[in-house]
């Protein structure tokens, strides 16, 4: 058995416990600036949150009318070009029409006509023809049909069989050529005896 302790320790005034309420509105007021800027965070947070989603909805709206565009655009492309074969169409009916009981010379200047408004309808649309007789041949634009002997200068195109079209500068179709000879004594074989032996 212990004896009780003759001389317990005194409470010093560091040690008393504060009294009730003393310094809980202090306490609170720093608290609740220690939450200021996690409150003025979260806010932030909220506020680019909804920003971000504005945003995205918006470039959403703006894909989707986009493809709308695309598709409409690419749907009624030909519309305009139609439209101005329309009346081509109407004089080509016209003249099987009339042209019984017309005279040939009235039938020339009808298809003559037409294919003026044919020719106006392609410059509308852009399409230019190619018709290459006389000129260098040109492979991106010309296709060789066959390669023949001419006075004209070598890889000239000496007759048109048919002609060719671009379309905004982009080959619709190439014409079809015949092309001169690159050199007439090489393509028959008769400088092959002089030509330098092979080292």
């Amino acid at each position: 058995m212990t004896r009780p302790d003759p001389d317990p320790p005194v409470p010093t005034q560091a040690q008393d416990p504060a009294p009730p309420g003393a310094g809980g509105a202090a306490g609170a007021a720093d608290a609740a600036a220690a939450d200021e800027p996690f409150r003025k965070a979260l806010a932030d947070v909220e506020q680019m949150k909804d920003a971000w989603l504005r945003a995205r909805a918006e470039t959403e709206n703006v894909r989707r009318q986009a493809q709308a565009d695309v598709a409409k655009a690419y749907k009624f492309a030909v519309e305009k070009f139609a439209g101005d074969l329309l009346p081509v169409k109407d004089a080509l009916e016209q003249a099987l029409v009339t042209g019984a009981g017309a005279s040939s010379e009235a039938l020339r200047a009808g298809t003559e006509l037409t294919l003026k408004a044919l020719a106006a309808a392609f410059a509308k649309a852009g399409i230019v023809e190619i018709d290459p007789a006389g000129q260098k041949f040109d492979p991106h634009r010309h296709q060789a049909m066959q390669v023949v002997e001419s006075p004209l200068p070598a890889n000239s195109v000496v007759t048109v069989y048919q002609k060719g079209y671009l379309i905004n500068d982009r080959v619709l179709r190439p014409a079809l050529v015949t092309v001169s000879k690159p050199d007439g004594r090489v393509a028959d074989g008769s400088d092959a005896a002089r030509a330098p032996p092979e080292r």
